[in-house]
């Protein structure tokens, strides 16, 4: 896909909007979902619009979902206190949005080092995690679902070349929730922007580089014509959950039906949006690399060890927060982290290595 096109008028989603029956047409609720994305960008603007559509499918029409793309109705990173304060229903964007409200939030999507894709689910439902997510976005009249993940997101495009650790100091760098405290306490100067603004800043050498998602997604905004060094591991964010918050008030006038038609809307989509992830980018990959020259290298040993050092300072930071909630969130993550990390080194890992020992990848 051409990134002008992409951006100028993006693909047209068909809302699903079955008609609910006479019956039921009094309990009919209109919905207003804002999100942090562009309409339909491959990968978060794509798996908003398969919500909104599956809410307003599995509730029979009766929660009715219209979807407002980053800037129609609220700017992009405005979609939390939309809902937080009644002006839409519901968002969908990630938390590493929302470290602003607090640290505590950023570990529900993403941390350096952290949790795959499938342990961060596995947190939620069965580390106690949901329990800890719910509190935290009580504080703000939001109910929380997590409803997929980009799986590990990639270290980033550089205009320049990457040989040591101290080649990051002083780089202006996009990134966003504890991926930009890593980066801080490596030297970086961290800068949150959209993923189309950072495409702009990346061309005028407002930056010196970025991370964003993933090859499909990145692919669309077009990084690849700015910046041709693509790093990996992401370790900043090994995945990054996606996220659905529902104005609490809202939620609770449902009836006992609906609030699981959201609740299931929400989690079963984590699955196929996390694998539709996968999937197209390991075909985006290829055709960065055959078709548009981009060039994958895998940062210095000396840079991963720079970055884990930084990344169990973030987390020792967050140990000790000021805030009791924030204590209780990092040391159930941690206790999960280290639990579900032992156990994966005799599992996925072990099955991984011996994989790339016999096939090599």
């Amino acid at each position: 896909m051409e990134r002008r096109q992409f951006l100028k008028t993006g693909a047209l989603g068909a809302t699903a909007a079955a008609l609910a029956t006479p019956a039921l047409a009094q309990g009919k609720h209109q919905w207003k979902m804002v999100t942090a994305w562009p309409k339909n960008l491959p990968g978060p603007g794509v798996a908003a619009q398969m919500l909104a559509d599956r809410i307003t499918t599995l509730s029979g029409g009766r929660i009715e979902v219209k979807l407002y793309a980053a800037g129609e109705l609220v700017p992009g990173r405005g979609v939390f206190d939309a809902v937080s304060e009644g002006t839409a229903e519901l968002y969908h964007a990630v938390p590493a949005y929302w470290g602003s409200k607090s640290k505590g939030i950023l570990l529900f999507g993403s941390q350096p080092f952290g949790l795959r894709a499938d342990e961060q689910f596995g947190w939620m439902q069965h580390g106690g995690g949901q329990a800890l997510y719910d509190e935290m976005y009580g504080r703000f009249g939001i109910k929380p679902f997590l409803c997929g993940n980009s799986g590990p997101q990639w270290g980033g495009w550089f205009r320049n070349e990457i040989n040591s650790a101290q080649d990051l100091k002083g780089l202006k760098f996009r990134t966003t929730g504890l991926a930009s405290e890593m980066a801080a306490k490596l030297g970086m100067a961290a800068e949150a922007m959209s993923g189309p603004a950072m495409f702009q800043a990346l061309q005028t050498g407002a930056l010196d580089a970025g991370e964003f998602i993933g090859p499909w997604t990145d692919s669309a905004l077009g990084y690849y014509q700015v910046a041709k060094n693509y790093y990996w591991p992401g370790v900043g964010e090994p995945s990054s959950a996606e996220e659905a918050g529902v104005n609490q008030d809202k939620f609770n006038e449902l009836p006992d039906d609906l609030k699981q038609v959201v609740q299931l809307a929400c989690e079963s989509l984590y699955n196929p949006v996390w694998t539709e992830y996968t999937t197209k980018h390991a075909l985006a990959l290829k055709t960065l690399v055959e078709e548009h020259g981009v060039q994958v290298r895998m940062f210095p040993e000396d840079v991963i060890t720079a970055m884990g050092k930084a990344a169990a300072e973030v987390i020792e930071d967050l140990r000790q927060d000021d805030d009791e909630l924030v204590r209780r969130i990092t040391e159930s993550f941690v206790a999960y982290r280290d639990s579900i990390g032992g156990y994966m080194t005799f599992a996925d890992n072990g099955q991984m290595n011996a994989r790339a020992g016999v096939l090599g990848y």
